[in-house]
This record gives C-alpha cells, sequence and structure tokens, in this order.
C-alpha cells in the first residue's frame, strides 16, 4: 500500500506534465543504450512492474511481449503478472481507475511510448528519465519532503528512495557582478540505500532501457532489416551499373 501511495503522488508530476520550471537548465546525463541487453531488459521488466505498475498503465504492452526479452511465459507468470491472470492482457495498472480518478482529477498517464515522449536539452527521452531517476533530493519545504534537480518543485516523491538512499546536493556559492550563483557541485549522501551508488544507476539504467525498448519492442529489428536492405540495394546497384555498361558497350 505504501508502495501504491507513493505511485500514485508520482502520477501527479513528471510524466504528467513536459515542463520544468528551470529543469532545461540542468545537464541530462547520457543514458546507456541497453535495448539488445536480454539480462539488463529483464531486471528492467521487473522494477517496472514493481514499481510503476501500481498506477501507470502500459496500455499498448502486451504481457506476453516480454518473450522478445528472453522470458518464458512460465516466468512472466510466476514473477510479473500482478494486476492480472492472463498472460495475454495488456499492461493495465493495479489501481482502479475510478479511484486514482477521484484522488487526483485524473488518471495515472500511460508510460507506453514514456521514453519518446520527453527530448530536448541535446538529449532524448531516455537521457532525461536516466537523469531524472538519479536526481531526486530529500528536500523538507515540500509537501512529499522530495525535490528533483531535472524536474525543480516536482510534486511527486522518490518512489526509488529505498534502492537509493536519502541524498542532498551539494552546492558551491560564487559571487559575479553582485549577485550570489549557486553552482551544483555533486551529491552528499545522507542515509544509505539498498544499493550502492553504482548499483542503483545500474538499476535506473536497465528500468530506462525497458522503457525504451517497450516504446518500439521491434526497434532493434527494424534497424537490422534497414542496413540488410541498404546492403543489398548497393549491390544491386553494383550490379546494374555492370549489366548497364556490358549492354551499351556495343552501341556506337
Amino acid at each position: 500500500m505504501k508502495k501504491i501511495l507513493l505511485s500514485l503522488l508520482l502520477s501527479a508530476g513528471v510524466f504528467v506534465s513536459a515542463q520544468a520550471s528551470g529543469g532545461e537548465e540542468f545537464h541530462w546525463d547520457k543514458a546507456p543504450n541497453r535495448t539488445n541487453d536480454l539480462a539488463a531488459l529483464q531486471n528492467g521488466a521487473k522494477l517496472f512492474v514493481n514499481y510503476c505498475l501500481n498506477c501507470h498503465s502500459a496500455a499498448y504492452m502486451r504481457y506476453n511481449r516480454l518473450t522478445d526479452i528472453g522470458l518464458t511465459e512460465q516466468q512472466i507468470k510466476d514473477n510479473l503478472l500482478f494486476a492480472t491472470d492472463k498472460v495475454g492482457d495488456t499492461m493495465k495498472a493495479a489501481i482502479d481507475p475510478k479511484q486514482a480518478k477521484d484522488w487526483f482529477g485524473a488518471n495515472p498517464p500511460d508510460l507506453t511510448v514514456i521514453a519518446r515522449s520527453r527530448a530536448g536539452h541535446g538529449g532524448t527521452g531516455a537521457d532525461y528519465l536516466y537523469t531524472y531517476l538519479r536526481t531526486y533530493y530529500a528536500d523538507d519545504t515540500k509537501a512529499t519532503g522530495w525535490n528533483n534537480m531535472a524536474f525543480p518543485n516536482i510534486g511527486m516523491p522518490h518512489v526509488l528512495w529505498e534502492l537509493q538512499g536519502v541524498r542532498t546536493p551539494v552546492f558551491e556559492t560564487k559571487t559575479e557582478h553582485g549577485h550570489e550563483t549557486h553552482i551544483f557541485k555533486g551529491w552528499q549522501q545522507v542515509t544509505p540505500g539498498k544499493m550502492s551508488s553504482a548499483q542503483y544507476d545500474q538499476a535506473v539504467g536497465d528500468l530506462v532501457g525497458y522503457l525504451q525498448w517497450m516504446g518500439e519492442p521491434s526497434q532493434n529489428t527494424r534497424v537490422r532489416v534497414g542496413v540488410w536492405v541498404v546492403l543489398f540495394l548497393l549491390g544491386f546497384m553494383v550490379l546494374a551499373w555492370r549489366l548497364n555498361a556490358s549492354y551499351w558497350k556495343h552501341v556506337r
């Protein structure tokens, strides 16, 4: 229930609104590309089901599509089916939509293509999500107790805080032309999480990789087929050029 309530609050923020007051000023880190890493995608799917699917749906993704990342239907049934008992169902949120609407005025948004919907600041949607999920910090001035460097004044808590622990940002104050500026220098760990910093970054990379894959499960196949098509056309072009030269060489 605690995770559900936290995830409900999460739905009121970053995935609902694409605007971040001042968020564009924070540098986005480059997200690792793990759409070809089956182990990473499987771990990302596990994190998604446990921490996101409580409130957010992925209405355009069916559970049995996870066989594309190396899972069997039995593994899906045993480990990932919490909101349904049919492996052919779409990924629906565990929360009752009517209840969610009564609490928040709207249903939490669908996350099927969330990694494709947020781009800018010289980065991709995956870069934004990777940065956003790693830059939460404790802020007692906020109702939720949390704030975010990539999305300042965010209205949702840090649902992965048990994994990352509690951190606060460290700023360096400089005075230029009579005005004070605060420059972000790094992080100070207040309380440890279940994961080390490196392990947490790895987990977030896996989750973002899964969100990226879920937005277009056939993307890697499309790229492979595209490469072979281009190679075929290049080979055919050479062949056509030689045939054309052979045909016209005796024609004056």
